[in-house]
């Protein structure tokens, strides 16, 4: 991890992730950046992910209504957001303008869901070749932020990616098959994830989709 001591721009971000590293900032309201390396990287295998039936229910009950890249600024200020549980977080405002930025430009993407009118889960992240570096998510009502993940996921079958990046792996994240893996390993399957050609599916076929979903839940 080393500190900051320069300007980051969108296109050095791009650069990074492709080198496999990330940043993260200390705290919500701090000012430094840091670049993250680590030794372990949580990766989430998209050919094992794993629906459990009772989240396979909620998803295909249409509780939530999803959506992706609908409201991208929305989705990183709720990850960004204090809750019970985690009062405070790495996304601060320069996270927060990059990413905004990186959107703009097409990189950075987002999985929304909503109870009526209220975005009440989702998470972003950035996709370069077929890898998707997944940054944060939130949940403002029970299994939302597992639903966007879901629907992630499907899309990232559909559209022919071939690495989930998690960072880190989470209590959250390993139910659904997320494992570390040792740094030189990963590097490699990020150098062949960035060769391959994909496709983000801001807006799928929906029975295309809903076939996807369903086949996750008989792994």
């Amino acid at each position: 991890m080393s500190r900051r001591s320069f300007e980051i721009t969108p296109e050095l971000m791009l650069r990074a992730y492709r080198a496999g590293l990330f940043p993260m900032a200390e705290t919500r309201r701090g000012e430094r950046l840091y670049w993250l390396d680590p030794e372990l990287r949580g990766v989430l295998p998209l050919e094992r992910f794993h629906v459990p039936r009772r989240l396979l229910r909620t998803v295909r009950s249409e509780r939530f209504e999803v959506a992706a890249d609908t409201d991208f600024a929305g989705t990183v200020r709720g990850c960004a957001a204090a809750m019970p549980g985690r009062e405070d977080t790495w996304i601060n405002g320069e996270i927060e303008r990059l990413f905004l930025e990186l959107h703009r430009l097409g990189y950075a993407h987002s999985v929304e869901c909503r109870d009526g009118s209220s975005l009440v889960g989702g998470l972003y992240g950035v996709a370069l070749g077929g890898a998707f570096f997944g940054e944060s998510m939130f949940s403002g009502a029970r299994d939302a932020s597992k639903v966007a993940l879901v629907h992630l996921v499907a899309r990232l079958r559909l559209g022919g990616f071939r690495l989930l990046d998690t960072q880190f792996v989470t209590a959250h994240l390993a139910q659904f098959g997320a494992a570390e893996v040792p740094r030189e390993r990963y590097r490699r399957r990020l150098a062949d994830a960035l060769e391959r050609p994909a496709e983000w599916l801001s807006a799928p076929d929906p029975a295309l989709l809903d076939a996807e979903i369903r086949a996750l839940g008989e792994h």
